[in-house]
C-alpha cells in the first residue's frame, strides 16, 4: 500500500472515531434542547392543573435555569478533579432523575425541585459536551465537532415541538391538563437513558488525563486521532502548555487570559440577551400576540424550530471555512436588524400578515448560523488547558444567568414596556454584539489548542510594549 493510501486510510480511521465519540458527547446537546423547550407545550396545561398566576408560570419556565446555573458553576472544578466522562455520567442520571420526577409530581413545588435536579444535569453537559469535543478534536474539524452539541440541542428543541404535539392530541383537554404535561416530561427520560449508556463507551479527555499526571493513558486515544507522529506532538504540546500554567483560577485575571475570560463571559451573555429564548420558549404566545389562533400559532412555533434545525446544519459546514468571527459578525448583523422590523411591526399595528412571522424566522437563522454554535465553540476554544474546565464553568454560568434574567422577564416585558419596545432592545443588543465582535472577538479557525493559548500569552507578553489587539495578534499568529 502506498504511503499516500495509507495516510488517507489512516486519517478516514481516525476522523471516524473523533465522530463517533463526538456525537455522544453532544447526545448532551439533545437533552439540553429537550428539557428547555419541552415546557413550552406543557406550561399552559399545568397552569391549569395547579392554578398557576403569571409569576409562577414564569417560575414554571425558569426553574430549570437555576439548577443549570448551578450545575454550569460547579461543573468544572469537579471536572478538572474526576474527569470529563465520570462527571458527564452523573449528569445523565440527574437529567434522568428530573425527567421522571418532573412527570409524578402531586404539587407544584414537587415539580419546581424536580426541574432544578434536571437543570444540574443541564448545566453540566451544556459546560462539558462542548469542551470535550474541543479536548479530543483535531483542530481542522474542531468547530464542526464542537458545533454538533448545538445542532443536537437544536435537535431536541426541534423534535419535542413533535412529541408535545402528538401527547396533547391523544385525548382531550381534561385529559390534557391531568396526563399530557406528565408524559410530556417524563419521555425526556430515554433519552436521557441512551446518553448515559454510550458514555461508558467512550474514552476520557486526554489532555485531562495529562494534566492529572497520567500521560501513558493519553497516547492510545491520541493515536486514534492523529496518527502516530502527530500524537506524539500533540503529547509534548500538551505537557508544555501545563508547565506554562500554575492552575490557580487567579491566572485567569492575569494579562492576555483576561482578556480571554472578557470575550468567554460576555459572548455567553450575549447569547442570551439578544432574544433567541425568549422567542424559542414563547412563540406560541408571540404568534398569538399577531392575531394567530390556537393552532395556527403552534404551527408556527413547529416551523421556527424547522429553520433552527436547518440552518444549524448550514452552520456545521461553514463554521470551520469561513470562520467564527465571520460567521458571528453576520449573523448579529442580520439578527439586529430582523429585531427593529419586528419592533417597528408591533409599534405600527401591521402584525396581521406575514411579515412578523417572515423576519422571526430570519432572525432564528441568522442565530442558528452564528451566536447559536459559534459561541459554544469558542467558549471549549478560548481558555487555557489547565484552566480550561473552570473558566469555560464561569462562562456558562454566565449564559445561564443571562437565560434566566430573559426568561423570567420576557412575560411582564411584554406586558410593560409592550412588544415593540422589547424587540428593539434586543436589536440594540444584537447590533453591540457586532461591534464586540468586530472589536475584540478572535478567529481562532484552524488553530490548535494549545496555538490559541500561545496567543492569549503573546499578547500579555506585549502589554509592556505596543499591545496588538486580540484580534491582530491572531490573525498574524
Amino acid at each position: 500500500m502506498s504511503s499516500n493510501a495509507l495516510n488517507a486510510e489512516q486519517g478516514q480511521v481516525s476522523m471516524k472515531f473523533v465522530t463517533l465519540v463526538s456525537i455522544v458527547a453532544a447526545l448532551g446537546g439533545l437533552l439540553f434542547g429537550f428539557d428547555t423547550a419541552v415546557v413550552s407545550g406543557a406550561v399552559g396545561f399545568m397552569k391549569e392543573r395547579f392554578s398557576l398566576n403569571e409569576l409562577q408560570v414564569g417560575w414554571a419556565v425558569s426553574s430549570l435555569i437555576i439548577g443549570c446555573i448551578v450545575g454550569a458553576g460547579f461543573s468544572g472544578m469537579i471536572s478538572d478533579k474526576l474527569g470529563r466522562k465520570k462527571v458527564l455520567i452523573a449528569a445523565a442520571l440527574l437529567f434522568i432523575i428530573g425527567s421522571i420526577g418532573s412527570a409524578i409530581p402531586a404539587t407544584f413545588s414537587g415539580y419546581i425541585i424536580a426541574r432544578i435536579i434536571g437543570g444540574l444535569g443541564i448545566g453540566i453537559t451544556s459546560t462539558l459536551c462542548p469542551l470535550y469535543n474541543a479536548e479530543i478534536a483535531p483542530a481542522k474539524y474542531r468547530g464542526r465537532l464542537v458545533a454538533l452539541n448545538q445542532f443536537a440541542t437544536v435537535t431536541g428543541i426541534f423534535l419535542v415541538y413533535f412529541v408535545n404535539s402528538g401527547i396533547a392530541g391523544y385525548g382531550d383537554d381534561a385529559w390534557d391538563i391531568a396526563m399530557a404535561w406528565r408524559w410530556m416530561f417524563g419521555v425526556g427520560a430515554l433519552p436521557g437513558l441512551l446518553f448515559l449508556v454510550l458514555l461508558f463507551f467512550v474514552p476520557e479527555s486526554p489532555r485531562w488525563l495529562i494534566k492529572q499526571g497520567r500521560p501513558a493513558e493519553a497516547p492510545p486515544i491520541l493515536l486514534k486521532i492523529h496518527g502516530e507522529d502527530l500524537a506524539r506532538q500533540e503529547v509534548l504540546d500538551i505537557k508544555e502548555s501545563f508547565k506554562q500554567e500554575n492552575g490557580s483560577i487567579r491566572q485567569l485575571f492575569s494579562p492576555g487570559l483576561r482578556t480571554a475570560l472578557i470575550v468567554g463571559v460576555v459572548l455567553a451573555v450575549l447569547q442570551q440577551v439578544t432574544g433567541i429564548n425568549a422567542v424559542m420558549y414563547y412563540a406560541p404566545e408571540i404568534f398569538k400576540a399577531t392575531g394567530a389562533g390556537t393552532n395556527a400559532s403552534l404551527i408556527q412555533t413547529i416551523l421556527v424550530g424547522l429553520i433552527n434545525f436547518l440552518f444549524t446544519i448550514l452552520a456545521l459546514w461553514l463554521i470551520d471555512k469561513v470562520g467564527r468571527k465571520a460567521l458571528l459578525l453576520v449573523g448579529s448583523a442580520i439578527m439586529a436588524v430582523c429585531l427593529a422590523v419586528i419592533g417597528a411591526a408591533f409599534h405600527t399595528g401591521h402584525t396581521s400578515g406575514p411579515l412578523v412571522l417572515i423576519f422571526i424566522l430570519l432572525y432564528v437563522a441568522a442565530f442558528a448560523v452564528s451566536l447559536g454554535p459559534v459561541v459554544w465553540v469558542l467558549l471549549s476554544e478560548i481558555f487555557p488547558n489547565r484552566l480550561r474546565g473552570r473558566a469555560t464553568a464561569i462562562a456558562s454560568m454566565s449564559l445561564w444567568a443571562a437565560d434566566y434574567v430573559v426568561s423570567q422577564s420576557f412575560p411582564p416585558m411584554l406586558q410593560s414596556a409592550g412588544p415593540a419596545m422589547t424587540f428593539w432592545i434586543f436589536g440594540i443588543l444584537s447590533l453591540f454584539t457586532v461591534v464586540f465582535t468586530w472589536r475584540v472577538v478572535p478567529e481562532t479557525k484552524g488553530k490548535s489548542l494549545e496555538e490559541i493559548e500561545a496567543a492569549w500569552s503573546s499578547e500579555a507578553e506585549n502589554k509592556e510594549g505596543v499591545t496588538p489587539t486580540v484580534g491582530e495578534s491572531y490573525s498574524h499568529s
